[in-house]
């Protein structure tokens, strides 16, 4: 199998050059060549998530370096559980794909430990990694959860200053070590910008070996179909429903994955993107035109994407836009009905949502009114507890603090403030010193 860029200006490339670059060199999104066929009949039986992850992955590094390496890859990434919980007191078939069981209580933690599983096998010895990581509030501390005191990389975070929650931030700021943490004076969109200039930079490549850990970087992306197949064949096995997944959605790396895991031919009926009033999705399947923005600030910060870089990966699997309509739709979420979905799921439904989770549940209510009889599954992003100061007064209540989040709130934090360019990310880079592992 070979990668190839979205913009295919740049000869196929082996899975691990497309995991070390991260951003191919004309600035598209590595994407495989094709996309292969997996046969129903032959999908293992959901024994464990690992081995479901290591049979659907098997295509994708077939002739690899990391071939040999995948199952123990998807050990470490698939270690802890994505249970599918029933939704009682749904108005018809409906389920929770809960995600944020991991380290850092967000879905970004299986993507971000394979991708560390993957690199740790592809730079042994040499000269160090330099990972580049914009955030929204969850990539980051995922990031830094996986790759934290590794020797033969370091980290920089950017993530958008006062845009994240207060744990979030602390999630991001707890590590030192090999992790640098900066708080840019700008939003999401600022840092993505910066961290995609930077790989474009003459200096820096000069000077410098640079990757990224955003779902930009198939590392994070490919593994994220796992939990999207094994929740379909699971309820396609129990009922013969294909079902339908709601995902909450800022830059598309998780939705991107559900699309493409379908497209494998596991079975996925339709897929909702669930936004919030950060419009450029739906806006585009709407009018057909791509209009990127200036990120709005809103309660589900982790989603305040302008410009979601996963759009040219789906653009680049449907160039028709009658046939991307057909595929994905998309409703965008006003702060005001994430609030009132909380309170009221709390009341009805005995769920408390996160605010990016709240999101999905809204859209389900939505669609539901008219398409009960479907399974549907709302896919739980990240625990609530990250949001606390958001989610306690809405439910009237005090949301225990998972034992893993606990601990890095316990950590000093160590930061600091970035003004939001290239030159002033280049020098804190710079002053990296680049040596061997």
């Amino acid at each position: 199998m070979k990668f190839v860029s979205t913009r295919s200006t740049v000869a196929g490339a082996t899975l691990s050059r497309a995991l070390a670059d991260g951003l191919a060199s004309d600035g598209g999104l590595y994407v495989p060549e094709r996309v292969p066929q997996l046969s129903l009949d032959v999908c293992p039986h959901a024994e464990t998530l690992a081995s479901v992850a290591r049979h659907l992955l098997r295509p994708f590094v077939s002739g690899d370096a990391l071939e040999p390496h995948l199952d123990a890859m998807c050990r470490r990434a698939f270690d802890f559980p994505a249970p599918l919980v029933p939704l009682n007191g749904a108005p018809g078939p409906a389920s929770v794909l809960e995600l944020f069981h991991g380290p850092t209580c967000a879905f970004k933690d299986f993507g971000a430990r394979f991708l560390a599983a993957g690199l740790e096998r592809i730079h042994q010895g040499g000269r160090k990694l330099t990972i580049l990581v914009a955030t929204s509030g969850d990539t980051g501390g995922a990031v830094a959860a996986a790759f934290h005191k590794v020797s033969w990389a370091d980290i920089v975070l950017l993530y958008p200053k006062g845009l994240v929650s207060p744990r979030q931030a602390q999630q991001l700021a707890c590590w030192g070590e090999n992790v640098r943490t900066f708080a840019v004076s700008g939003t999401f969109d600022d840092c993505q910008r910066m961290v995609k200039d930077a790989f474009r930079d003459p200096a820096l490549a000069g000077t410098h070996l640079l990757s990224s850990a955003n779902s930009i970087n198939l590392g994070r992306l490919l593994p994220q179909m796992a939990y999207y197949a094994d929740a379909s064949l699971r309820i396609w096995r129990s009922d013969g429903r294909k079902p339908n997944f709601i995902i909450p959605t800022g830059n598309l790396g998780n939705a991107a994955a559900c699309v493409l895991a379908r497209e494998m031919g596991l079975p996925i009926g339709g897929i909702v993107l669930a936004t919030n009033e950060n419009r450029t999705i739906v806006e585009y399947l709407e009018r057909g035109t791509w209009q990127p923005r200036p990120a709005v600030a809103t309660l589900s910060s982790a989603m305040d994407v302008g410009s979601p870089s996963n759009m040219e990966r789906l653009r680049w699997l449907f160039p028709d836009m009658e046939q991307l309509r057909r595929r994905i739709t998309a409703y965008a979420v006003s702060d005001e009905e994430t609030r009132s979905t909380i309170r009221a799921d709390h009341r009805a439904l005995g769920r408390i949502w996160c605010p990016h989770t709240a999101t999905a549940a809204h859209v389900y209510r939505q669609v539901a009114r008219h398409r009960a009889a479907e399974h549907w599954v709302i896919v739980a992003t990240a625990h609530p507890a990250k949001f606390s100061e958001i989610v306690e007064p809405l439910v009237g209540e005090t949301i225990p603090v998972p034992p893993a989040l606990d601990r890095l709130l316990q950590l000093p934090r160590r930061e600091q403030d970035l003004t939001p360019t290239l030159d002033a990310l280049r020098r804190e880079i710079q002053a990296i010193p680049d040596r061997s592992a």
